[in-house]
C-alpha cells in the first residue's frame, strides 16, 4: 500500500520537531537549582536574575539578545563593576532559566517583563538601561514609553534598524507551519555553525552556553516566537519617540556585524540625530563577549562627553 507507506512517512516527518523538543531538557526545579542568582515570580512567568557590583554603584540594567542569555553579560560586566556600576542582569522569558511561556512575543511581552522586574526590585528611576541586539528592541521600546525612568539608553549591535537572519530564518518566519517545522528542524544545525565560526573569538565560555540552550525545552520555539514578534518590524517610531524625550542614546557598533550590518547605524542617526555612536574596528555580533574592553572604554567616553 504505497500510499499508506507515504502517509506514515509524512507523519513521521511532521513528528520529528516535536520529538526533540520532547527530548531535551525541562527547566524545571532541578536544572534551575544549578543558577547563579535569584528568581522572581512575576505576572508573566519565573524570571531568573543577579545583581554584580557594589550595593551603592549607580544601576545598569542589562536586556541580552535573541539566542544569548544573561550570562552574555559577564565579560562585560567585570568591567563595568571596576567603574563603579551595579548591574542587573535576567534572562528573557523562553532564554536561560527563566520560564517558557507559549504565545506572542513582541516587544510589549518583553517590556512587560522587565517592567515587573523592576517594581519588583523597587527600581523606580536613575537606571542606565543597556541592550544587546534584541535587547537593544527591548530596551528602545522600553525607552520610548518611560524615558523619564532612565538616566541613559546604551544600545550594543542593536536590532530594530536591520536585520540580517539568513535565508532559511527569514523564510519559516514568514511562513506558519511549514516554517516552524524548517525553524525547528535547521535552527539548531545553523546555531552550532555560527558558534563554530566564533570559537576563536568567544570568551567566558559562551559558545558552550549557547549550545546547551538548544538542548533546553521550549528554546528554539521561543526564538521563532521573538523572530516573528520582536524583530520583524523596524523599530522607527519608539526611536523617534526616544529622541523626542532628550534621552542621552549611545549606540556602540561593531564593524564586521553581518547580522545588525554597520548601515544600521546610518538608520538610527536619521531617527535620533542626537543618538552618539561608536564603532569598534574588527568587533562583529558578539561584541559584549570578544570587545567587552573596547565597549567599556567607549561607554567611559561617551559618558564623559
Amino acid at each position: 500500500m504505497p500510499g499508506l507507506g507515504a502517509t506514515l512517512a509524512g507523519a513521521g516527518l511532521a513528528a520529528l520537531p516535536g520529538l526533540r523538543e520532547w527530548r531535551r531538557i525541562p527547566v524545571d526545579a532541578r536544572l534551575r537549582a544549578q543558577a547563579p542568582g535569584r528568581f522572581a515570580e512575576l505576572p508573566g512567568g519565573l524570571t531568573h536574575y543577579d545583581w554584580l557590583g557594589p550595593e551603592r554603584g549607580p544601576v545598569a540594567v542589562c536586556v541580552h539578545g535573541l539566542t544569548t542569555p544573561s550570562f552574555v553579560w559577564l565579560a562585560l560586566a567585570r568591567r563595568l563593576v571596576a567603574m563603579g556600576y551595579r548591574l542587573l542582569i535576567y534572562d528573557l522569558y523562553g532564554r536561560g532559566y527563566s520560564g517558557r511561556p507559549r504565545g506572542p512575543q513582541g516587544p510589549r511581552f518583553f517590556t512587560d517583563q522587565l517592567r515587573a522586574l523592576l517594581a519588583h526590585e523597587g527600581l523606580d528611576a536613575d537606571i542606565t538601561l543597556i541592550g544587546y541586539s534584541m535587547g537593544g528592541a527591548i530596551a528602545t521600546a522600553f525607552a520610548a514609553e518611560e524615558a523619564h525612568r532612565l538616566r541613559r539608553l546604551v544600545l550594543l549591535a542593536p536590532a530594530g534598524m536591520t536585520h540580517d537572519p539568513g535565508r532559511l530564518t527569514a523564510w519559516a518566519v514568514e511562513w506558519p507551519l511549514a516554517g516552524d517545522w524548517l525553524f525547528h528542524m535547521g535552527f539548531p544545525a545553523a546555531t552550532r555553525r555560527a558558534v563554530a565560526r566564533e570559537a576563536g573569538a568567544e570568551t567566558d565560555g559562551i559558545g558552550t552556553r549557547q549550545l546547551a540552550e538548544l538542548n533546553r525545552r521550549g528554546f528554539v520555539r521561543s526564538v521563532l516566537a521573538a523572530l516573528r514578534g520582536t524583530l520583524r518590524h523596524p523599530m522607527e517610531a519608539q526611536h523617534r519617540a526616544v529622541a523626542q524625550t532628550g534621552l542621552p542614546v549611545a549606540a556602540i557598533w561593531g564593524r564586521e556585524d553581518r547580522v545588525i550590518p554597520l548601515r544600521a547605524m546610518g538608520m538610527l542617526t536619521q531617527w535620533n540625530r542626537h543618538a552618539r555612536h561608536r564603532v569598534i574596528d574588527g568587533a562583529g555580533h558578539g561584541l559584549p563577549y570578544t570587545h567587552a574592553a573596547e565597549i567599556a572604554a567607549a561607554l567611559r567616553d561617551l559618558q564623559a562627553g
